[in-house]
C-alpha cells in the first residue's frame, strides 16, 4: 500500500472547507509516494455541517468519481495529523489504498453478512471500522454481533457525536452493492462501517484516561444498574469512603466530588490484569457514570447494566495518566512495527501485557527511530473521546500532537465521539489508535 492521501480545513461554509480538502487531495495523489486512484474514502465532518451532511457528501463524490465506496460520521471536533478541530466547522477526509476486494461498506440497508467459514470465493471480514448511533436499542448486544461476523472478532470506531443531526455516511460501489437501492448514502440511527479482509494489515490499541482513586472491588449484590454491594458491604459508604467525604449536614460537597467520580467495570470472570499489576486500567476496564445515588439500599446506580462478580474499581479524569497511556500505546505500535534490542526501562503507565515486547522504554528514547523499511504506516484513525477534546490534554491539538510526536508524519483521520468502539465493547474517557501497514519487506 502507498500512503493515504488526507485533507482537513475548517470553515463557516462546508463548500469552502470541502475545496480546501479536495486540493489536499489532489496535490497528494499526485505524489510518487501516495495512492493515486484509491476507491475508499473516509470522511468525518463536526456537527456544524451535519444539516449539510448530504450535500457534502454528494458534492466530494461528484469531485472525486474514482472513489466509489464513502464511510464516516460526525463528532463535536474532527482530527488529523498533528491538528485537532474542536467545535468548530471543519472538515477531515481519508482516501485508502486498500484492494477492493478487501473491504466493503456496511449499513443498515447492506448489512455485513453473517460470518461463515471461509471458502476461498467471495468477502470474508476480518476486522471491522463501525461508527454507530448511542441512541441505539441493545448498542452492546449489536457490537457483540457484528463482531461474530469477523474472523478475528476486533472491532475498531466509536458513536456519532452531535448536537443537531446524528449522520452516518455509508455507501459502497456508487450506490450499486446489494441492498443499497435507492439510499442517499447518509443514514440516522443504528451501525455502518468498513468491513476489512485479512489482506489489509493493521494495528489498534486502546488508551485510558482515567485514574483509579480506590482499591479494586468486587460487586456481591447488584440489581439492573445499581450496585448494591461491594465486597459484602454498602456500595455506597464505599463510595463515599474512597471519596473520604460524608453526606451528613452539608452534603452538596460530597455530591460535587460523587460529580467528578466515575466507576471502571470489568466483566465477570475476566481478570483485571492492568489495574492489578500496575495500578492503572487496561483494555480490560470500560469506564461508566455515576448517575444517581440510592439512599434507601446504599446503592450506587451506574450508566451500565451490572451483575455479581463483576469487578469495580472508582475512578477520576487524569490529564497526566491519559498522556502517558497515549504515549505508551503508540511506543507499542512502534515497537510491533520496527523491534529492536534495548536495554530494561521502566515501564510507562498502562499494561505491558497488552502486545507490548516486555520492557518498554520511554517514548522519547523511541518516537525517532526510524521505522524499518517496508513495514511503514499508510495510515492511521483516531476515535477519541468527546470529554478528551479540545483543553483537556493541555492545550489546542494537544493530544494529536502526542501522537505526532510518537509515530511521525503519518496520514491520520478521525473524530472525537459521544463513546469508543474496541474490541467488541463500548468504552468512555478512551482513545483508539488504529494505524494501517503496508507488507512485510521481502526476504534478502
Amino acid at each position: 500500500m502507498k500512503l493515504f492521501p488526507t485533507g482537513h480545513a475548517t470553515h463557516p461554509q462546508w463548500r469552502m472547507a470541502a475545496a480546501l480538502v479536495l486540493a489536499q487531495l489532489r496535490a497528494q495523489m499526485a505524489l510518487p509516494d501516495h495512492a493515486a486512484a484509491p476507491t475508499l474514502g473516509l470522511v468525518y465532518i463536526t456537527d456544524h455541517y451535519a444539516n449539510d451532511a448530504q450535500a457534502l457528501l454528494e458534492h466530494l463524490g461528484s469531485e472525486l468519481p474514482e472513489v466509489t465506496d464513502w464511510a464516516g460520521t460526525v463528532g463535536v471536533g474532527v482530527s488529523a495529523n498533528n491538528a485537532e478541530y474542536f467545535d468548530e466547522p471543519a472538515l477531515s477526509v481519508m482516501l485508502l489504498d486498500v484492494p477492493a476486494d478487501q473491504y466493503r461498506v456496511f449499513s443498515g440497508v447492506a448489512p455485513l453478512p453473517s460470518h461463515t467459514p471461509r471458502t476461498g470465493s467471495g468477502f470474508a471480514a476480518h476486522t471491522a471500522l463501525v461508527h454507530a448511533d448511542g441512541h441505539t436499542p441493545e448498542l452492546a448486544e449489536l457490537l457483540a454481533e457484528m463482531a461474530a461476523r469477523t474472523d478475528s472478532g476486533y472491532l475498531f470506531g466509536g458513536l456519532s457525536a452531535s448536537r443537531t443531526a446524528s449522520v452516518q455516511f455509508a455507501v459502497g460501489g456508487d450506490g450499486n452493492i446489494a441492498g443499497q437501492g435507492g439510499a442517499s448514502g447518509v443514514f440516522h440511527g443504528g451501525l455502518s462501517g468498513v468491513a476489512f479482509g485479512a489482506g489489509v494489515a493493521l494495528l489498534s490499541r486502546v488508551t485510558q484516561g482515567c485514574q483509579p482513586v480506590g482499591a479494586l472491588h468486587t460487586i456481591t449484590q447488584a440489581q439492573d444498574n445499581v450496585v448494591l454491594q461491594l465486597d459484602g458491604d454498602a456500595a455506597l459508604d464505599v463510595l463515599l469512603d474512597t471519596l473520604q467525604v460524608s453526606l451528613d449536614g452539608d452534603p452538596q460537597p460530597a455530591l460535587n466530588k460523587v460529580r467528578s467520580t466515575l466507576a471502571g467495570l470489568v466483566n465477570a470472570g475476566e481478570h483485571p490484569r492492568g489495574l492489578r499489576r500496575t495500578g492503572h486500567f487496561g483494555t480490560d476496564t470500560r469506564v461508566r457514570h455515576i448517575v444517581g445515588l440510592d439512599g434507601t439500599r446504599r446503592g450506587v446506580a451506574l450508566a451500565d447494566q451490572v451483575e455479581p462478580g463483576m469487578h469495580l474499581a472508582f475512578c477520576q479524569r487524569n490529564v497526566a495518566a491519559a498522556r502517558a497511556d497515549l504515549m505508551r500505546i503508540c511506543a507499542e505500535i512502534r515497537e510491533e512495527l520496527a523491534p529492536e534490542e534495548m536495554e530494561p526501562a521502566p515501564l510507562l503507565s498502562g499494561e505491558a501485557g497488552d502486545g507490548a515486547a516486555g520492557g518498554m522504554q520511554p517514548v522519547a528514547q523511541r518516537s525517532q527511530r526510524p521505522l524499518r523499511p517496508g513495514r511503514r504506516i499508510c495510515g492511521a484513525i483516531y476515535v477519541s473521546c468527546s470529554g478528551r477534546g479540545g483543553p483537556h490534554f493541555g492545550g489546542p491539538s494537544a493530544e494529536l500532537q502526542i501522537v505526532r510526536h510518537a509515530l511521525g508524519d503519518v496520514p491520520l483521520t478521525g473524530f472525537f465521539a459521544g463513546g469508543e468502539i474496541a474490541h467488541q465493547h463500548l468504552y468512555g474517557y478512551t482513545g483508539v489508535l488504529t494505524v494501517f501497514v503496508d507488507s512485510e519487506p521481502p526476504p534478502a
